[in-house]
């Protein structure tokens, strides 16, 4: 037997980190990957051999992150040192660019189209956005401004009023150092002005000596220090003072003031912008005030509790809200002996926040207008979204075409970079020339949309700010659509395209399925939050309001037409005008006094409350509409120590049987004669205030009467336009109706009810247009499947399911999604009214309905067509 030759020890496979490989096969440079992988696995059984297996995998590890992009600290391409902007290249990637814009019409009219939209939509609403968050930024030391207000705990309820005392005014201005200058203001309503033989009410306001010292609103003549110092002088805006004096110098000339003053011209103040939290056309003193109302003057020493002027504050440089509060909790502790002021605790609100900062919840500043000025910005963002979403979609869809184009610059020497330049280079030239077309929409549009808003929103062409934040969203906007496309492009293997060896498997439409349902869900949620808006303003405008407003009037009068008020009364009811009149210190729509109870039955140790005050003459509640849940009516215009309360005051005082109560009001004793049904006189959305009524032969600044239903409205008008000129002959009739007033206090909602539903509208019309191209490709790529179809017996219904189905499942997944999305913010939405409609699930469903009808009138077009084309053009290449 020879003996066996021996075998050679075989050597086993090397075996580096698995995770590492992939990271490089992955990550490593492709045109030297498969000669670097080797190398790698050489050097690996080189250490393993010499330094063992643990080392080996820690360098070979290390040395695969180092070999990685951009770890690599080499120049890939030395013959083109900057790739990625091919400058040369510029030229012929914008002919190109251009050349596919001509030459696919319809899809390059459906990517401007619908961008174009979306960004006139986010210009018009950034235009409104900038002008809201501008108001008030001209005055030059707006941030040491500050209004003051009060929080009082209404039986554990904190809420917040604007009114203050002037015995605060004057502690303010002696006991805070840090306060730099107090001022007092007072609304002078629209106060009659006669100027010679012209005769207008003007509104305006009774403002401290150091009103204009603080704002520094622009004075055009006089100066800030002394204008307002004398009683009997008044400040002119420009446009009044025009009014009144034409083209000569008002400064010196002098004004009849409601008919019971002379006042001097002392300053034209320069018109204030629309951006300015208050507007008024005059300034009169608030010394004036004092002089002709003796009551005002004592109020400066009288109660805390009487609150009814504004306290504006400015607080001296350096100085903070922080600084100043615990003195003025002092103030209130010394002045009152009561550490909460009667249940009431001051605070300062800063000039910024007036105007977006609105409301207050529990005594908190919370965001108002500003609420909706995010949620408009989101939708601005959204619809500039959904419309990138279409040419993302389209582009990609439509990637098939363009694949032997990237595969001949690819086998040229053309980088992946600069491919992805030229189609973010393509994605920017629609963007510019969707963005051209926004702005003429926007210039056409604009006068209507101010008409909407009552703003004078311009587009500010000389504004460098605007064209750089133009810029920068044109930019966002073309990386937006482009950005997908241009990576999704710019990564086919040039071998298999030129080929013919790419396949666009199902996988590749997921992203573009992901991107229909994103719009889908944006534009349905947008479309359901506008019925739900438009469902909540219904809800509150069919709330009964307690009292009849049809066809009652509100004047407010002056001296002499509250001297001749009697007078007046008797002719308005003996001539069948007027069914019943009265007088009172609040419109019909308004309550312009709140104060707080002295003293009530089950008043508890250190309790205070604080109500709605309405003084008011005899026959209010008949005037008003009003009914009697309990007791009686005022007797006559003398029944002055008697009250009526409404149920809400009377829940507030725990009153179980209050008629013969006695309650005591700014030291005054009253006897509850009656209880009042609840009326809404203010915030329709919101629970019935408590209100407490009295009754008064005094003059008072309103005048309320209700028509005839005998007698026609216009008729009406002019016989009391010529009985009011004659016993108030210096000036015109004023009034308005109540249900117009009333109506007023919807503006806002309807507004934001009115923009949302353009808005969503649009959104979902962008949306449909997407879809529209979509569905026009799909159905050009399956041209032969439907002919093939139509062969084997296919009718035009089963052609039409087969190319709807994908878009309608779409729409439904993104119904599923915008459903509880959209629920979860209107409940939000609903929960700062008291007053609040439920949300059905017959409006979600509603919508839902809708956005599949949507999906179908869109999407049968194409389907309908691609199913009525001839078999036999469809497969005559085959």
């Amino acid at each position: 037997m020879h003996p066996s030759n021996p075998q050679p020890k075989a050597h086993p496979t090397p075996s580096p980190p698995r995770w590492a490989r992939r990271l490089l096969s992955w990550w490593g440079d492709p045109a030297t990957l498969e000669e670097v992988q080797g190398d790698m696995l050489e050097l690996y059984a080189h250490w393993e051999q010499t330094l063992g297996t643990r080392k080996a995998r820690r360098r070979y590890s290390l040395t695969v992150l180092g070999l990685l992009r951009p770890f690599a600290k080499r120049n890939p391409y030395p013959t083109n040192p900057n790739p990625f902007l091919p400058f040369a290249m510029l030229s012929n990637y914008l002919l190109v660019a251009w050349r596919n814009l001509r030459r696919y019409k319809g899809y390059s009219l459906i990517n401007i189209g619908g961008l174009s939209v979306g960004l006139a939509v986010a210009l018009l609403i950034g235009l409104w956005v900038h002008h809201e968050y501008s108001y008030d930024a001209f005055l030059p030391e707006g941030g040491q401004l500050y209004q003051v207000r009060r929080n009082f705990n209404n039986n554990g309820d904190t809420l917040t009023f604007a009114s203050t005392s002037l015995r605060l005014a004057e502690a303010l201005r002696n006991q805070v150092p840090e306060i730099e200058y107090v001022a007092e203001c007072g609304w002078a309503g629209n106060a009659g002005i006669t100027v010679g033989d012209m005769k207008t009410y003007v509104n305006g306001k009774h403002v401290g000596s150091d009103f204009l010292i603080m704002f520094r609103y622009p004075l055009l003549q006089g100066n800030a220090e002394s204008v307002l110092r004398d009683p009997y002088s008044i400040v002119l805006s420009e446009s009044t003072a025009r009014a009144f004096f034409g083209n000569e110098n008002p400064v010196g000339k002098t004004v009849r003031f409601d008919n019971e003053s002379d006042l001097r011209v002392t300053g034209i103040l320069k018109d204030l912008p629309s951006n300015s939290s208050m507007q008024f056309d005059f300034l009169v003193p608030f010394s004036h005030l004092e002089a002709v109302d003796p009551s005002v003057k004592a109020a400066r020493s009288g109660s805390f509790a009487r609150n009814q002027f504004n306290l504006f504050v400015k607080l001296k440089p350096g100085v903070s809200q922080a600084q100043v509060a615990p003195k003025i909790a002092l103030i209130q502790h010394t002045e009152t002996g009561n550490s909460n002021a009667m249940n009431s605790v001051v605070i300062l609100q800063p000039l910024r926040n007036w105007h977006l900062y609105s409301n207050y919840v529990n005594g908190r500043e919370t965001a108002g207008l500003l609420t909706y000025v995010r949620m408009f910005t989101l939708v601005g963002i959204l619809v500039v979204v959904i419309a990138a979403i279409n040419f993302v979609n389209l582009t990609t869809a439509r990637s098939a075409k363009r694949a032997r184009e990237v595969g001949i610059r690819k086998a040229i020497g053309s980088r992946r970079g600069q491919l992805i330049v030229q189609f973010l280079t393509e994605s920017l030239l629609l963007t510019l020339a969707a963005f051209g077309l926004s702005l003429l929409m926007v210039w056409g549009l604009l006068p209507a949309f101010n008409a909407m808003l009552g703003k004078p929103l311009a587009i500010p062409y000389g504004s460098a700010a605007f064209w750089l934040v133009v810029l920068g969203g044109i930019g966002v906007t073309s990386v937006l659509a482009g950005g997908l496309p241009a990576l999704y492009l710019s990564s086919f293997e040039p071998v298999k395209v030129l080929k013919g060896a790419l396949r666009v498997g199902p996988a590749a439409a997921w992203p573009r399925k992901v991107l229909v349902v994103t719009q889908f869900s944006c534009s349905i949620a947008l479309i359901m939050g506008a019925v739900v808006i438009y469902q909540q303003i219904e809800h509150a405008r069919n709330r009964p309001t307690g009292y009849n407003i049809n066809r009652l009037l509100v004047t407010h009068t002056n001296s002499e037409l509250s001297r001749n008020y009697t007078i007046v009364k008797d002719e308005l009811l003996r001539g069948g005008i007027v069914e019943s009149v009265t007088q009172a210190t609040s419109p019909a729509t308004d309550i312009w006094w709140h104060g707080g109870l002295d003293r009530w039955p089950g008043q508890m140790a250190n309790e205070n409350v604080e109500m709605g005050f309405i003084k008011t003459g005899t026959d209010y509640l008949e005037t008003m509409g009003m009914t009697l849940a309990a007791g009686r009516d005022f007797r006559h215009e003398h029944d002055t120590s008697s009250t009526i309360l409404n149920e809400t005051a009377v829940k507030l005082l725990r009153l179980k049987d209050p008629i013969g109560q006695r309650v005591s009001w700014q030291g005054r004793e009253y006897t509850i004669a009656g209880v009042a049904k609840d009326a809404l006189m203010q915030n329709p959305f919101a629970a019935a205030e408590p209100i407490m009524f009295t009754c008064s032969p005094e003059p008072m600044p309103v005048m309320l009467y209700r028509l005839s239903p005998r007698i026609a409205t216009s008729e009406a008008l002019s016989r009391m336009t010529a009985l009011f000129g004659k016993y108030n002959p210096a000036y015109p009739y004023n009034y308005s109706f109540a249900d117009q007033d009333y109506a007023e206090k919807f503006n806002l909602e309807l507004l934001i009810g009115k923009l949302a539903g353009i808005f969503a509208g649009l959104a979902i019309f962008i949306s449909s247009l997407g879809l529209f191209g979509l569905a026009a490709y799909m159905a050009e790529q399956r041209t032969k499947e439907i002919g093939v179809r139509k062969v084997l017996g296919a009718t035009v219904m089963s052609i039409w399911g087969l190319l709807s189905k994908d878009f309608m499942g779409l729409v439904l997944i993104a119904f599923v999604i915008a459903t509880p999305t959209a629920s979860y913010f209107l409940e939000s939405w609903l929960a700062q009214y008291d007053y609040r409609t439920a949300l059905s699930w017959w409006v979600f469903a509603a919508v839902g309905i809708a956005a599949v009808a949507i999906t179908l009138l869109t999407v049968s077009y194409q389907s309908i067509k691609a199913a009525l084309r001839n078999p036999v053009k469809s497969l005559r290449t085959e």
